[in-house]
């Protein structure tokens, strides 16, 4: 007893009844990887503007792989061992992503980065496993093409960055902004200075945060040409000018975006709320309608190729083992590892507490200080997903000059960020991009002693602008104990922090950066110093 499968444009090809039981059990098991990894993307999807195109993301698959199966050169692997040794290699990588998305996850919750990117890799490679094991000249169901590639591949650019690739990108974006909007400003008569990404203007300043440094529009902007490369041109160079021309295309728009609102500014436009989130949609659209059209443009008068049945060329062999049971295999290893993975993790709602009272914690009023507390902090809460922060600043004259000492405390509830976003946003990550140049200290780690007790080790980084000395300690406490500070833009260091906490549920983070203008054993003994720390420690400090 045989079955046939039929392709428009192909020719049928016999796959025996025995062999589609296993195609069926494949698909199930693919079908089902598939839904697991919407469903923790779909939130990151929703909510983080960078992956928006995410939404899309199911739908662009299906389409792909119709346009794979309608449209593009029908092109069969002959069954031999090179396709099956592929085919392993490609699930070995996919459940090696996997286990790496399992102790991220592990350590700090499904919603890291580095979590999803390692996920979203992983079913890319389960599902180049299946492509390959589909395009079996016996069994037809998918050919090997531009577009079926594409089907497999987009889910990556469709998982958060990780975090260290993230931050290293948005500040070089962020400079290569500021840069090119100040020489077009004085190219315009314009006069503006220009501090790391901040421009300033005669009567105001224009910061180019992360979410205005492009990152989104050349992400949204690589995966919608990529999607046109596949959908709406057939010709390879046609491609390769829609996918080349995406990048550039998007930062050139984003600066316009960037000098534009910079320009409103100087004419003393507020550019805060809806004239930044209305230029930010109305340029990624607008890109997106560029390429589209551009795609169009080739593939006018383009004929389409002529269906062909054409093979990858391997050697043939007798009696070849057939690749479905060894692909249900690897996905079957997979959706156990899943399982185990997800069996282990609480996804119970975080518990409730009272948020403390961060005001209460930074006086006032000190003696023989100036006190002067910061007022625009809210410019960050979207990218610290918090609006619960304070910083006070305390300067005072003495006879060896000017003495300053800055702390800054933010609070996040539990469930309310990972700890992979709380540890991005140190001082070594956000002050160069405000024009802080990083000197080498002697100990990045140190201990931190008070007249009345020692306290947890701080990290210590010590940064200059302009001459002015600026030595910072910070601390991030996570569920009321300080965490051993490792570098978060390392992968290796985070898989650490995996093997040092394991399975847990989210807790409350507290992140605490004390600066000075002094170093430290000029300032341990101030009653100003003590008194802070005193208040910091019920919250593990």
């Amino acid at each position: 007893m045989i079955d046939s499968v039929s392709l428009p444009g192909h020719v049928s090809a016999p796959i025996p009844r025995r062999k589609t039981w296993l195609i069926w059990l494949n698909l199930g098991l693919l079908a089902t990887l598939g839904t697991g990894l919407t469903v923790l993307l779909f939130p990151q999807w929703l909510h983080n503007p960078d992956l928006s195109h995410g939404l899309l993301m199911p739908v662009v698959c299906l389409l792909l792989i119709n346009e794979a199966r309608t449209g593009g050169p029908a092109r069969y692997l002959r069954a031999g061992p090179v396709s099956r040794l592929m085919i392993g290699l490609a699930l070995l990588f996919g459940l090696l992503g996997l286990a790496v998305s399992g102790l991220y996850a592990a350590a700090l919750e499904w919603s890291h980065p580095v979590a999803g990117f390692a996920l979203a890799g992983a079913f890319t490679f389960f599902l180049l496993a299946t492509l390959i094991a589909f395009a079996d000249e016996r069994v037809r169901l998918i050919p090997l093409n531009w577009s079926a590639f594409l089907a497999a591949t987009l889910w990556w650019l469709s998982a958060p960055i990780p975090p260290g690739t993230y931050s290293r990108l948005t500040l070089s974006l962020q400079l290569w902004v500021s840069e090119n909007v100040l020489g077009a400003l004085h190219f315009l008569g314009i006069a503006a200075n220009r501090d790391g990404n901040i421009i300033e203007l005669a009567h105001t300043a224009v910061g180019v945060e992360e979410a205005c440094s492009g990152v989104r529009s050349l992400v949204s902007c690589v995966f919608a040409g990529l999607f046109f490369s596949g959908c709406l041109v057939q010709r390879p160079w046609a491609r390769a000018l829609i996918v080349g021309l995406a990048g550039p295309l998007a930062l050139g728009m984003n600066f316009f975006r960037s000098l534009a609102l910079t320009l409103l500014a100087n004419a003393g436009i507020d550019i805060g709320g809806k004239w930044h989130d209305l230029t930010g949609f109305a340029i990624l659209a607008l890109t997106a309608v560029i390429l589209g059209a551009l795609a169009l443009l080739l593939q006018k008068g383009a004929k389409p190729p002529a269906p062909k049945d054409s093979r990858l060329e391997t050697p043939p062999v007798e009696n070849p083992r057939d690749t479905q049971p060894l692909l249900a295999t690897g996905l079957g290893l997979a959706v156990i590892l899943a399982v185990f993975f997800l069996s282990h993790s609480e996804f119970r709602s975080p518990p409730r507490k009272p948020l403390p009272n961060l005001e209460a914690i930074l006086p006032l009023a000190a003696n023989g200080w100036n006190v002067r507390t910061t007022a625009d902090l809210y410019r960050f809460k979207d990218t610290l997903q918090t609006d619960h922060f304070v910083e006070r600043t305390y300067t005072r004259n003495t006879g060896n000059g000017l003495v300053q000492i800055t702390v800054y405390i933010a609070y996040w509830a539990p469930g309310q960020a990972n700890v992979s976003l709380v540890a991005t946003h140190t001082p070594d990550a956000c002050l160069p991009g405000a024009g802080w140049v990083p000197i080498p200290v002697a100990e990045s780690q140190q201990r931190i002693v008070l007249p009345t007790r020692e306290l947890p080790a701080g990290e210590h980084r010590l940064f200059k602008s302009n001459g002015y000395p600026q030595h910072v300690w910070f601390w991030h406490l996570y569920d009321g104990a300080p965490i051993r500070y490792l570098n978060p833009l390392s992968p290796r260091n985070l898989l650490q922090i995996a093997a040092q906490y394991g399975f847990r549920r989210a807790g409350d983070q507290m992140f605490v950066r004390f600066s000075s203008n002094r170093p430290w054993k000029t300032i341990r003994d101030e009653p100003l110093v003590t008194e802070i720390f005193t208040h910091l420690q019920p919250f593990g400090l």
